[in-house]
């Protein structure tokens, strides 16, 4: 008896022992807040030697309100830890000097006497030792640092002007006069005012994420001798002026010349693209021009031996929605002619599929990277959901994948001898590491820096759905399953539907989609006409026709979904921003079929778009006239038009300073005049924040913009209150001690 009763308090004591340690290793679901302690790493860049990749870390900041950035190093071979090279809360864009002794990256201060953030300056970090040291104080800043092939100068970008020089030589002068000046002594209030109202004048006049813009103020070149110690100091010498921006500067190979893009086109929008590719004398004198391309290009790169450029180009005639980007090389000289070496690749050069964590600070590198020997160009290749870098050989334009495998590539950088490269991927259970990348394909793992968090949660990867459409054409999509899911049980599904219109979902990470699964949603997000990444065709199919038959893709996917027999369907919800609101929002005009929408910096009146928007549609690619021409079209395709066959539940989330889809034509309209027809709507605003709220906005706003839009579907779908939304909120009981 004794034995027995022993026997079993043993059991017991085991049975509770490993119920503790499996209750320790359990893991919980994602939420939004976890945002709050992601890592991202951005813009990686491999040492000379090839020995180590410099990068840009990016976090949260303590107030939650915006994003810190400093510049990290690791070894490539993946035994090493990284460690942090700059003490800077806002430093990024590392460039390393030809010879590896050095780093240039750039720095951006806290803020000037009136509040307002301070501009980046160029910064330079011995890697034998010490601090890093600003090494320029220009009024509007500097960016994009490159070094000469001898390290010993830099060139880089600044919209700085002599006026503004000499404003601040001024100021400064008045700050060391006025050193022991009394109040009785100094000038009347206001004797320094400036005027900050905007004179406009063009078609284009303020930006998504800068504003109003300055007409007057443009990008130029500018070169700096890089100090060797302490002691020195320099100035910087602008190399191009004029009113046209400069960019991409390139050295050749012996330092004499930087050779630069620029478009001297005043309004451009009024005519199809062009690009002239310039070249100035690095100590100064005139600018040259050597041809002008008939499209816009970017990524522009020289040759190892100086004599060819390759360039990211998409063509521009016919005028298209959607123009596919292709790599192109050219030879250096006068009025040489482009080569596209990818015509019979159909798909995106230069481009990666898309997410909502890519690093929301910190920049990207360039893609393009030549061999040693200039046959051949490394690249990013968008293609079918997947992004991995390829080798594309300069003679026959044959292109072959280097990474492989459901992951998107979404940076990388490469040794100038081609043997070390490392890149940035990503995947569905991973927001962005990198990784070095064998000559054979393989992936040796350098960083980790959210391995704490992960090893907690309880991440899924999608599952991929193919489905025919109905005219034949293969969609491409994911399901995205709650981490307990059970097939024999009925889920609320979350249509999520992706914007540009051209763009593409794919193996990429997205807190927002592992989220709403966490929160017991079945998410389904495809690739319908109009996406990127399969080729011309399917991109530019909706040209004249958005939206259209990309809504009947997206509902052909629904009906998919449903045939599994996990999907409720009378708990279908709907949402997307961007295009992906223009989609919602003619969703909910064209069918009852949704019980609950979220749309998010829409369009639902192309009309008073084309007015308002921070581009123009001058072009005919979208529509074929202006809408005081041809008022029908935009009517036939904006979702206002269609408003009173609205009865699903409709929540807009806005940018209050979102140029790109201004609010007063997009969700403002639609919003307004369900509440004249007396249905269920409701509207957040989201002050400061642009059109990229949910991929750089403040992080608070980030988290409280998931709220609201799971908030929603949680109302409407699993009948959860949330009387935030109601025009009479309930008052809540006065809490008594």
């Amino acid at each position: 008896m004794k034995l027995r009763l022993v026997f079993a308090i043993f059991v017991v004591a085991i049975s509770a022992f490993v119920f503790a340690q499996n209750a320790s290793y359990a893991k919980r679901s994602i939420t939004e807040k976890d945002l709050f302690d992601f890592v991202w790493v951005a813009n990686p860049q491999v040492s000379p030697d090839g020995s180590h990749v410099a990068f840009t870390r990016v976090v949260v900041d303590e107030k939650r309100t915006g994003y810190e950035t400093s510049i990290w190093s690791v070894g490539t071979s993946g035994k090493e830890s990284s460690i942090r090279l700059t003490n800077g809360k806002h430093d990024a864009q590392p460039r390393w000097s030809p010879d590896g002794k050095r780093l240039a990256f750039i720095r951006a201060g806290e803020k000037d006497d009136a509040g307002k953030p301070k501009p980046a300056q160029i910064a330079v970090l011995s890697l034998a030792g010490g601090e890093a040291r600003i090494i320029t104080d220009l009024p509007k800043g500097a960016e994009n640092p490159i070094w000469s092939p001898d390290s010993k100068r830099i060139a880089f970008l600044s919209s700085t002007t002599p006026e503004d020089i000499q404003k601040a030589e001024e100021k400064n002068a008045d700050k060391a006069a006025k050193v022991g000046e009394t109040k009785k002594d100094a000038a009347p209030a206001g004797m320094d005012h400036e005027s900050d109202v905007h004179v406009i004048s063009r078609a284009v006049y303020r930006d998504n994420e800068e504003g109003y813009l300055d007409p007057k103020r443009h990008e130029h070149i500018w070169v700096l001798d890089v100090p060797s110690s302490s002691d020195d100091a320099t100035k910087p010498m602008q190399l191009t002026s004029g009113d046209y921006d400069e960019g991409d500067q390139r050295w050749t190979n012996d330092g004499a010349r930087i050779y630069f893009l620029t478009s001297h086109v005043d309004e451009p929008y009024y005519e199809q693209p062009t690009t002239d590719i310039y070249s100035v004398p690095s100590h100064g004198g005139a600018s040259e021009k050597l041809t002008t391309i008939s499209m816009g290009i970017g990524d522009f790169t020289l040759s190892p031996d100086g004599r060819r450029a390759a360039f990211h180009g998409s063509v521009t005639q016919p005028v298209r929605s959607y123009s596919e980007p292709d790599l192109w090389v050219m030879d250096l000289t006068p009025n040489a002619q482009p080569r596209n070496l990818t015509a019979n690749y159909d798909f995106d050069m230069g481009d990666s599929v898309f997410g909502d964590n890519a690093a929301p600070r910190g920049g990207n590198g360039r893609s393009l990277h030549w061999s040693p020997d200039g046959r051949s160009i490394f690249d990013l290749g968008a293609k079918q959901g997947r992004t991995p870098i390829v080798r594309v050989d300069v003679h026959s334009g044959a292109v072959t994948e280097i990474t492989r495998g459901n992951q998107a590539v979404l940076d990388y950088s490469t040794s100038p001898d081609s043997r070390t490269t490392v890149a940035l991927v990503s995947t569905p259970v991973m927001i962005g590491d990198l990784f070095a990348i064998g000559a054979d394909g393989s992936q040796v793992r350098l960083t980790d820096p959210n391995k704490n968090l992960w090893s907690q949660l309880n991440l899924t990867e999608p599952e991929e759905i193919n489905y025919k459409s109905f005219d034949g054409r293969d969609i491409q999509g994911w399901i995205q399953k709650p981490p307990d899911f059970d097939s024999n049980k009925k889920y609320p599904l979350i249509l999520n539907i992706h914007g540009g219109p051209h763009a593409a979902y794919g193996w990429v990470f997205n807190h927002e989609f592992q989220w709403m699964a966490a929160k017991g949603y079945v998410v389904l997000y495809v690739n319908p006409r109009g996406s990127t990444s399969y080729g011309q065709d399917f991109g530019n199919i909706i040209q004249y026709h958005y939206p259209g038959d990309d809504h009947r893709d997206l509902m052909i996917g629904v009906d998919e979904l449903l045939k599994r027999g996990y999907v409720d369907a009378k708990k279908l919800g709907v949402t997307g921003g961007s295009g992906g609101g223009v989609l919602t929002n003619w969703a909910v005009t064209h069918t009852d079929r949704f019980a609950a929408a979220v749309s998010q910096r829409d369009i639902s009146n192309w009309s008073s778009w084309w007015y308002t928007a921070d581009f123009t549609l001058f072009q005919p690619a979208w529509f074929k006239a202006p809408p005081f021409e041809d008022p029908e079209d935009y009517a036939n395709r904006s979702a206002i038009t269609f408003v009173k066959n609205i009865h699903t539940p409709i929540l807009f989330v806005l940018g209050e300073v979102d140029y790109r889809t201004p609010q007063d034509s997009g969700g403002e309209q639609i919003f307004r005049a369900l509440k004249y027809l007396k249905r269920p709507t409701a509207m957040v605003v989201f002050p400061r924040e642009s059109h990229e709220l949910s991929r750089s906005g403040e992080p608070w706003h980030r988290i409280e913009r998931l709220d609201h839009i799971v908030g929603w579907f949680d109302k409407y779908l699993m009948g959860v209150p949330h009387p935030e939304y109601d025009v009479h909120p309930e008052k809540q009981a006065v809490k008594t001690e």
